[in-house]
């Protein structure tokens, strides 16, 4: 009834989880490149980036490889990040990060994208690979870690820490990206997987303030069900769209997919699509998404719909035990295959065709960068 027990779990967990953050990956090493943290020159030390943290300004192509890739002159992307250990509290953290920011010369790029990351501080490399690709490294990408413990743990036991450092950092990201001229500042993208979809969704009131913020586009992959904007979204879906796929608003500025190909999510958004785009991916079979304490005794929407995408049509709601069997599915949701559960790899690169693409782009150039990507193995494992 204290919390003695709860509080006994997220301490056991830390001690558990903590140790991994210290170390480093076989095979990474620190960049030498100016324009990522963790580099000599940087504010944020290597040591200091966490295991996840390290793992993400290591990877990444370089200008050599997209000029390669893309046969046209590219950047060396950015890529900035700041670890628990960067700094003392959320605040001091926050501020490295627009250092770095500074540093890099983030600002005078083409894009830049914020992104809340999920638990452990894990950035879906396939994400930033496509996106970075996308824009030939005319980038610059910038997360921060809050927590040691895998999404599920801190889904579970710590949502609001994720929420509130989620918020923290796109805020003051947004009023230093604000006081730019009009002129000179890059579009302003969003991106966020699992926690740190929920973590990204806390920055905003409603749907409107995405635009109001001057947001380009938004990525937002397999939102946890207690993901407050999204639910509202949901819940008020239009008359007749089912809960696993809903429309809002006709789809003026969000859209969802279930992302289980290619040619789903451009069926999906190749309807006309002006200003501020916001897109949901989302499995049917994905446990993350569709578990919440309101199985225990009601029966969800999209178990009276009939079975869409990958959802066995053999699933039944039952009191309680559907409650216990999606809660169990929620520790393996990403060591399934591609494009089912919680593993979305393979569809990062179309959200982010739909959501942000560069003036001229065209279907043969998402298939150059398909290949690209199928040819390089993925530099980082899911989160740990």
């Amino acid at each position: 009834v204290n919390g003695v027990l709860y509080r006994g779990f997220l301490a056991g967990a830390s001690r558990v989880f903590q140790p991994q953050n210290t170390t480093t990956r076989e095979g990474v090493s620190q960049p030498t490149e100016f324009e990522r943290s963790g580099s000599p020159e940087s504010f944020a030390p290597w040591d200091t980036l966490g295991f996840q943290g390290r793992n993400f300004v290591a990877a990444g192509p370089s200008a050599e490889e997209l000029e390669q890739i893309n046969g046209r002159p590219a950047k060396e992307p950015i890529r900035v990040y700041a670890g628990l250990q960067t700094a003392d509290t959320d605040e001091q953290r926050i501020a490295v990060v627009l250092s770095e920011l500074q540093r890099t010369h983030a600002f005078d790029r083409k894009v830049l994208v914020i992104v809340p990351t999920t638990g452990t501080g894990w950035v879906n490399p396939v994400a930033a690979r496509a996106l970075e690709l996308i824009y030939n490294g005319d980038s610059a990408m910038v997360g921060m870690q809050y927590s040691y413990l895998p999404s599920w743990i801190s889904f579970l036991g710590d949502r609001e820490k994720s929420m509130n450092s989620g918020r923290m950092m796109i805020n003051a990201i947004h009023a230093r990206w604000e006081q730019l001229p009009p002129e000179h500042r890059p579009e302003l993208l969003l991106y966020g997987e699992s926690l740190g979809s929920m973590a990204g969704q806390a920055a905003f009131g409603w749907l409107p303030d995405i635009a109001r913020m001057g947001f380009t586009g938004v990525l937002w992959v397999g939102p946890p069900y207690a993901s407050q904007l999204w639910r509202g979204l949901t819940v008020r879906r239009d008359p007749g769209t089912p809960e696993v796929q809903p429309r809002y608003d006709n789809g003026r500025t969000v859209r969802f997919s279930n992302a289980v190909d290619a040619g789903e999510i451009a069926s999906d958004t190749d309807q006309p699509w002006e200003g501020t785009r916001v897109l949901f991916l989302q499995h049917p079979s994905d446990p993350i998404i569709w578990w919440s304490t309101d199985l225990l005794f009601s029966r969800p929407d999209w178990l009276v719909e009939p079975p869409a995408g990958d959802r066995t049509a053999s699933m039944r709601w039952y009191p309680i035990i559907t409650f216990w069997q999606v809660a169990a599915d929620i520790t393996n949701a990403s060591s399934v295959p591609a494009g089912h559960g919680h593993n979305y790899g393979e569809s990062m690169l179309d959200g982010w065709v739909a959501v942000a693409p560069p003036d001229g782009w065209t279907r043969d150039d998402t298939e150059r960068v398909r290949i690209a990507l199928q040819k390089t193995a993925a530099e980082d494992g899911p989160e740990n």
